[in-house]
């Protein structure tokens, strides 16, 4: 199913929204790259260009009051869930205004004031916390629903099948919203799995599921919608599975052996998920050239404050080295 500009609710305004926030993420993602190629940003990076859609679909119907759970390529959802700019950046050049103080990274990013409850490191292991924080809103009557963000590659870990299968059981409000990019670390997802959807798995556990075109912002974020509306009524989980790709490696020391540089630049050229909607605004008249060029100046202007307060920022002193160590 494809959705159009004429088919959905959102205002043109909201449209604008959704196109300058991927345009944000998919900036903050090319800006970290080109500090880590420079030795200014040291550790690894996972980087999540071409995937800008899910992010930012999925956390269309969310308030600050809902929650997130990301993964080791995290910095989009964070972006989309309202972390700042400036504070990620000063966290992935490990200085003391950053999220974590400097000592999280890039895969360690949280912001509680926004219902970012962190990125993870280890795979599948933010679906078992989301179905934590599921239980909580509904043990609590807080009314918050939960988003769990992972790969394709999380699906064949354990902690998939007991997070969702508990928050079947359970009712709980939680959206697993699979990001399947086709690959894993270095493999087909045809190659680790023996089913035609990921999102086939969501029978097992009697819960409603769909396989949707993960770069079609506007797919993302009505499906997403639905779900969030379920979760919100009391009637439990929902598995969405987006169909998307990772323009880079899986980390920067991926050599992309995998696969053909063909099928990236058929990726790249046909189904890039912010020409692609910025064409439709323009098509549409929601969206004028001249627009989409001061968002452009406006986006690359945001970066460059938020690399001048990182590298303006100060290191975390020796003298903090064991603090923030336990809860």
């Amino acid at each position: 199913m494809s959705i159009s500009i004429k088919e959905t609710s959102h205002s043109p305004e909201q449209l604008k929204t959704m196109l300058y926030d991927m345009m944000v993420i998919r900036s903050f993602e090319e800006t970290v790259e080109k500090l880590f190629q420079q030795g200014r940003i040291h550790g690894t990076m996972h980087l999540c260009i071409g995937q800008e859609a899910t992010a930012v679909g999925a956390c269309v119907p969310l308030t600050n009051e809902d929650k997130i759970t990301s993964t080791h390529r995290g910095h989009g959802h964070s972006l989309a869930k309202g972390t700042k700019v400036k504070g990620m950046m000063a966290e992935l050049l490990g200085k003391e205004t950053g999220y974590c103080k400097g000592k999280g990274g890039s895969m360690h990013i949280a912001d509680l004031d926004v219902g970012n409850l962190g990125a993870n490191g280890i795979v599948a292991a933010g679906l078992p916390l989301a179905t934590g924080a599921a239980l909580t809103s509904k043990m609590k009557n807080l009314g918050y629903v939960v988003v769990s963000f992972f790969g394709d590659g999380a699906t064949n870990e354990g902690a998939f099948h007991e997070a969702i299968n508990l928050a079947s059981v359970w009712d709980l409000p939680v959206v697993f919203f699979c990001e399947n990019n086709l690959y894993g670390m270095s493999g087909s997802i045809k190659e680790m799995t023996n089913i035609a959807n990921i999102a086939d798995r969501g029978a097992a556990y009697g819960i409603p599921s769909e396989t949707i075109d993960g770069n079609n912002v506007l797919e993302v974020a009505e499906a997403t919608e639905r779900a969030v509306a379920r979760a919100r009524e009391g009637k439990g989980p929902t598995l969405i599975e987006a169909h998307t790709y990772r323009w880079r490696g899986h980390s920067r020391s991926d050599a992309r052996k995998y696969r053909t540089r063909v099928e990236e630049k058929e990726w790249r050229q046909m189904r890039d998920p912010i020409a692609s909607f910025k064409e439709q605004l323009v098509a549409e008249n929601i969206l004028m050239e001249e627009e989409y060029e001061a968002l452009d100046k406006k986006v690359q202007a945001e970066m460059d404050e938020a690399v001048k307060f990182a590298e303006n920022s100060k290191e975390p002193s020796l003298d903090t080295l064991m603090n923030d160590i336990f809860a």
